[in-house]
């Protein structure tokens, strides 16, 4: 868990003349946005170096000119007047396209996507479906394929990561109102307003930043193994795929075909495995509802904040003022997440792997590149890091990947694709430990449960209650089964 769950800094600078406009004293010339110790550009953050480092609004107005002093306060009178939900989402969305609009660390900036690069999109899904209708049993989940510029894929997610963030946002957001007294809530009505609005903005803040930078990374839709876009959309964002491929010594061609091949698995999955993404963010759901607050150092807190200093309600909030405690709840529903997430991304990697192999002499390096992408974890896990202390990390990606290969082997791409119907099939933690064991296990056949379900459900399975309630039927019966024995008998 971070130190500073609610850290609040400058949106990133807008460049005026190319480099020039880039901030003076940010490390690696210009990285203030994205730079390797400050991956989010959350400036002003304490011991993260820079103006504000002590005084956290200094960040906003020491170094302004003049003339932006309307700006700064005009936003400073938004994070205050906000009224809405646990993020402010409206400030998420403009400091994201802010961040967008900046460029990447190595200068990479968004451009629109023309007709070229949406073509080979569209050819790339379209072959990659072909591949993969021979290394797996689920139907294409691709009805359309998409190519998006970064401000294209912020604008496309952000609903999702609304799903993803609120329930954790209000339940810490929350925090102050479940340990005040109803008396000492209504005395301190203002304050807690404030600290939400303020809450609120900061959270906003900090979303939009990192998905500002997300954006100048991921490479489709489903990177971190949720589906972050509109279901049926396959989506690659051609200038990622191409500084992806840019150092590997990799044909474009080959790198934009294979990650095609790994979104349209991913949609697959998600399309044909209905309860497959209510699992996933059920799981974060769980994790926000096992959030606890520290109510002792809270209470301590808010006794000594002073309504009319702001910056003092800045530094509480920076100091951790709401950070959860580590609790049992919680690490259920990590341990579940991580699971599932290691299950689906295993899943992607060996069916993708089956599908290229035989067909593009790069599969190999292309696989181990993204696997070690993974593991090490990008901004979207940092982002639930930071903020939550929840991380989208599928650590045992490599298990799993092993377990759905063995199962291949072992239960032919039916078999292993059967397993998807029902969620107490799927492998657990411990399966990933054993994998020998699950593979050759006896499989479980819910064919017969469904069959008796549905003769209960017509009124089929209520005949041998009535047979033992009635004499005759049970002469009838005994008739019966005596001429059946003597039948065998002969």
């Amino acid at each position: 868990m971070s130190d500073t769950p609610f850290g609040f800094g400058l949106p990133p600078e807008e460049p005026e003349n190319g480099d020039e406009g880039k901030k003076k004293d940010s490390p690696g010339g210009g990285q203030g946005a994205g730079g390797p110790g400050n991956p989010f550009g959350f400036g002003g953050l304490p011991g993260a170096g820079g103006p504000g480092g002590d005084n956290p609004f200094a960040a906003m107005f020491g170094s302004m000119n003049p003339n932006d002093l309307g700006a700064a306060f005009q936003q400073l009178g938004q994070m205050l007047s906000y009224e809405g939900g646990p993020v402010n989402w409206d400030m998420a969305k403009d400091i994201a396209r802010q961040t967008v609009s900046q460029g990447t660390a190595d200068g990479t900036k968004d451009a629109s996507v023309g007709p070229a690069e949406r073509g080979a999109v569209e050819e790339a899904v379209r072959l990659a479906d072909l591949w993969l209708d021979d290394a797996t049993s689920l139907p294409s989940g691709s009805g359309v394929a998409v190519a998006w510029s970064r401000a294209e894929w912020v604008e496309a997610t952000l609903p999702v990561w609304k799903e993803l963030v609120d329930p954790v946002a209000e339940r810490v957001g929350l925090a102050m109102g479940d340990v005040l007294p109803e008396e000492m809530q209504a005395m301190a009505g203002p304050l807690i307003g404030m600290m939400r609005s303020m809450g609120g903005a900061m959270f906003g803040q900090q979303i939009g930043q990192a998905v500002g930078v997300l954006a100048g990374e991921v490479v489709g839709s489903t990177d971190i193994g949720l589906p972050l876009g509109p279901s049926g959309k396959a989506a690659l964002l051609p200038v990622n795929v191409e500084a992806f491929g840019k150092d590997l010594g990799v044909a474009q061609d080959e790198v934009r075909l294979y990650l095609a091949l790994r979104e349209a698995a991913h949609q697959r999955l998600f399309a044909h495995v209905p309860w497959l993404r209510s699992h996933l963010f059920g799981a974060v759901e769980g994790y926000a509802r096992g959030i606890k607050v520290d109510t002792a150092k809270l209470e301590d807190v808010v006794g000594q904040l002073d309504p009319q200093n702001p910056e003092q309600l800045q530094e509480a909030l920076q100091q951790g003022m709401f950070q959860p405690e580590d609790t049992p709840e919680q690490k259920a529903a990590l341990a579940r997440l991580e699971t599932a997430l290691a299950l689906v991304e295993g899943w992607v990697d060996a069916v993708v792997h089956a599908a290229a192999k035989p067909r593009l002499s790069s599969a190999d390096a292309l696989r181990e590149t993204l696997r070690r992408r993974r593991a090490t974890g990008g901004p979207a896990e940092q982002t639930f890091a930071t903020l939550i202390g929840l991380e989208l990390r599928p650590r045992r990606l490599r298990d799993a990947s092993r377990l759905w290969a063995s199962l291949t082997d072992a239960r032919g791409v039916d078999g292993r694709d059967g397993l998807w119907a029902h969620p107490d099939m799927l492998p657990t933690a411990s399966d990933l430990d054993d994998p020998d064991g699950f593979v050759h296990h006896e499989q479980l056949d819910f064919s017969e449960l469904d069959k008796m379900l549905g003769e209960a459900a017509g009124g089929g399975a209520a005949k041998p209650d009535l047979e033992k309630d009635t004499p005759a039927a049970d002469d009838t019966d005994g008739t019966d089964a005596t001429d059946d024995k003597g039948d065998d008998k002969k």
